[in-house]
């Protein structure tokens, strides 16, 4: 993350927009890993090629809540995924103007992968980056409700021993045992996040290329050959905790 990313903490909690165009979703097997990603990627490129439909423009609204993704033209709501789904986000780096998410389905145990084609590259990587920064604020909330109800709780326990009412102390200080379902339900919510992003190496010059025709899939149409990866470009990978993270992962930049 850059070092003046909290200078949008606050824009981010009210939700970032960005108008991008939805190219669709496949099932994959893992829910994270670059791998994965980009051969996701390639299949719904491929499948969006093969259409020759006119893909649908949406609205996508990023905060620590997650991702809502709307209809640009009738603001209809498509979907609405919860950051504790989000397991990967990638701004590709052959398709370097596609940005995708994986997320576990609402209906079931499913990953999904969605792919999105964005106006230019840096927008790509600058709404990977946004999701990026929703989990931190997200990571950050969540510590925080965490510590004030372990504060909550040993004020309560403290207080009926004090007073030895420990018999009729409130629900916080009833024993572990009884608040076993409670902890077992916020291990549940804890997934685990990771983004990746490219960039162009040093020594690439930028191209200038027509602009996207935004009604159908043509020679210059923003995405390059599926099959062709012979771009140079750095990759950072970066991985997060999740909001209810596990101690045992760490953040790498």
């Amino acid at each position: 993350l850059p070092e003046n990313w909290t200078d949008t903490k606050e824009t981010l909690q009210d939700g970032m927009v960005f108008n991008v165009k939805y190219l669709g979703m496949t099932l994959v097997g893992q829910p994270k890993g670059e791998d994965m990603a980009s051969a996701a990627i390639r299949r719904i490129v491929t499948t969006a090629r093969a259409s020759a439909k006119k893909f649908q423009k949406v609205t996508l609204t990023i905060s620590p809540k997650g991702i809502i993704m709307t209809d640009t033209e009738t603001t209809d709501l498509i979907e609405n995924v919860s950051i504790y789904r989000i397991s990967y986000c990638t701004a590709d780096k052959t398709q370097d103007k596609v940005f995708a998410y994986v997320s576990q389905s609402q209906f079931n145990e499913t990953l999904e992968c969605h792919a999105f084609l964005c106006q230019k590259k840096k927008i790509a990587q600058a709404v990977t980056l946004t999701v990026a920064q929703a989990f931190k604020v997200a990571l950050d909330l969540w510590e925080i409700a965490q510590e004030d109800k372990s504060k909550k709780a040993r004020t309560c326990c403290s207080c009926a021993a004090s007073k030895g009412q420990t018999q009729t102390a409130g629900p916080q200080c009833v024993p572990s045992e009884q608040h076993k379902p409670l902890v077992m339900e916020e291990k549940l919510r804890r997934p685990f996040f990771s983004a990746s992003l490219s960039s162009p190496s040093p020594r690439s010059n930028p191209t200038r290329r027509r602009p996207i025709k935004h009604d159908s899939w043509d020679v210059d149409d923003g995405l390059d050959d599926p099959f062709s990866s012979n771009m140079e470009v750095e990759e950072m990978d970066t991985d997060w905790p999740s909001p209810a993270p596990n101690p045992s992962l760490t953040m790498q930049i």
